[in-house]
C-alpha cells in the first residue's frame, strides 16, 4: 500500500470512529481524535502537494557506454511519444549528445494536466537487454540509464539558496562535433556547492533565461533531496543519494534478446509487446505504479 492510501485509510478509520455514540464521552480522546485527522489530512495535502505540477526529465547515461548513451535515446523518444498521445506538451531543456545519435544525459520539461503525478515514480534506473547493434560480433549486452523526474517549481519558496552556496558556470550551446564554434555562451550550469547537486538549461534564447531555468531545476532537485533524506530517516533507511546507475539497482528491464518483455521490479507488472511500450504506451506501468510507496 502507498503512503498516500494508508493515510487515506488511517482517516477513514478515525472518521468511522467518529460516528460513535458514545464518541464524546471523553472529550480529551474525541479532541486527540479530531487533532489526529486534521493532522493526517494535513500530510496528504503534502503527500499531493506537486502531483498537478509538470515534470522536468533528465536521462543520464550510465553502465554500458554506447549502448547505453543509445538506451538513454530510445528512452527520451519512448516519453516522448507517451507526450504526444496524452496530448501534453513536450519541451526540450539540455542535451549532451554523443556522434552518433545517443545521449550522455538529456533534459527535458512535460507540460499538462498531472503530469508530475503520473510520471514521479518513473524515477530509477532502467536496465536494457539486446544484441548491440555496436558489436562486431553480434554479442548480447546489458546497459542502464537513470531517469529523475522532478516537479517543475515555478516559484520555490521552499528552497531558497545562500548566494555562497551557488556556483554558476557558462558555456556555449549546441550539439555534438564542431557545431558550438559560432555559438554564443548561453549555455548556464548551476551548482549547489555543499552536496554537488548540478542543473543545466541551454533552452532559452538568452543567457539570463537559461540562468533562471538552471537555478529553478536546481531549487526542485535539492528539496526533492531533502525530502528523500526526511522519509528514509523516518523509516530507518537513511542510505547515500548516489544511486550506481548498473546492475542491482534497475527498477525495470527492457528485454529485446533472448525473448520480449518489458518488466517492472517494483511492482511485477509485465508487458511482451516491446515496440507498444517503446511507442509510448506505459499507461499500464503508470497504473502499477500508483501503489508504489
Amino acid at each position: 500500500m502507498s503512503d498516500t492510501e494508508d493515510i487515506k485509510q488511517q482517516i477513514a478509520e478515525l472518521e468511522q470512529a467518529m460516528l460513535s455514540p458514545n464518541f464524546w464521552d471523553s472529550k480529551e480522546r474525541a479532541q486527540a481524535i479530531i487533532k489526529e485527522i486534521a493532522e493526517l489530512k494535513d500530510k496528504l495535502a503534502g503527500a499531493n502537494k506537486y502531483d498537478k505540477s509538470d515534470a522536468i526529465i533528465t536521462i543520464f547515461s550510465g553502465a554500458g557506454g554506447d549502448d547505453a548513451e543509445d538506451f538513454s535515446r530510445i528512452l527520451l523518444e519512448m516519453y516522448l511519444k507517451y507526450s504526444d498521445r496524452q496530448k501534453f506538451v513536450f519541451a526540450p531543456l539540455h542535451e549532451n549528445q554523443n556522434d552518433h545519435g545517443g545521449y550522455r544525459n538529456v533534459t527535458f520539461q512535460i507540460s499538462g494536466k498531472g503530469v508530475y503525478g503520473l510520471l514521479k515514480n518513473e524515477s530509477g534506473v532502467h536496465r536494457l537487454v539486446r544484441i548491440s547493434p555496436f558489436s562486431a560480433k553480434k554479442l548480447r549486452h546489458t546497459s542502464f540509464s537513470l531517469v529523475e523526474v522532478l516537479p517543475n517549481f515555478e516559484k520555490v519558496k521552499e528552497v531558497e539558496i545562500p548566494a555562497e552556496e551557488l556556483k554558476i558556470e557558462f558555456a556555449k550551446s549546441g550539439g555534438p562535433g564542431g557545431q558550438n564554434v559560432n555559438k554564443r555562451e548561453t549555455a548556464v550550469r548551476a551548482i549547489h556547492l555543499p552536496t554537488g547537486l548540478t542543473a543545466l538549461c541551454d533552452s532559452e534564447r538568452s543567457q539570463a533565461q537559461n540562468k533562471e531555468k538552471a537555478v529553478a531545476i536546481l531549487q526542485a532537485k535539492l528539496y526533492k533531496k531533502r525530502e528523500d533524506d526526511r522519509l528514509k530517516q523516518e523509516q530507518g533507511l537513511y542510505i547515500s543519494k548516489t544511486m550506481e546507475i548498473e546492475w542491482g539497482n534497475q527498477i525495470r528491464s527492457y528485454v529485446f534478446h533472448p525473448y520480449q518483455l518489458v518488466k517492472d521490479h517494483r511492482t511485477g507488472h509485465e508487458e511482451t509487446d516491446v515496440a507498444k511500450v517503446l511507442a509510448g504506451e506505459i499507461d499500464g506501468f503508470i497504473e502499477a505504479e500508483k501503489g508504489v510507496k
